[in-house]
């Protein structure tokens, strides 16, 4: 079996936000909007910490897949594509983590 990849989970939201909403979860969550999107990916944020802190291996991982599913919806809300977010990961490579963070405007 080939390994799926973040990419793919991309490409999977993109097909599946243009299905009908009864039909379809991601389209579902689209239909709703970006601040609808926002609140679910905060909600799968805080079940993810919580996993993490419960030292429960499974639920960790599971969660964490829920948290890069529904940060790829938000970013298709608002019309951004991975590649976008890519590049500027790419881009603090260039630096060190402090560098980097030193230099935003304020963190």
């Amino acid at each position: 079996m080939a390994r799926f990849t973040i990419h793919d989970l991309a490409a999977t939201i993109d097909a599946r936000a243009a299905a009908a909403s009864e039909a379809s979860y991601t389209s579902k969550l689209l239909a709703k909007g970006t601040a609808h999107c926002a609140k679910k990916f905060g909600e799968e944020a805080v079940e993810t910490v919580i996993a993490a802190v419960a030292e429960d291996r499974a639920h960790f991982i599971n969660e964490s897949a829920d948290l890069l599913f529904h940060l790829l919806v938000l970013l298709k809300s608002r019309d951004v594509a991975l590649d976008e977010v890519e590049a500027a990961l790419g881009a603090r490579t260039r630096m060190s983590g402090l560098e980097e963070k030193a230099s935003r405007s304020s963190d």
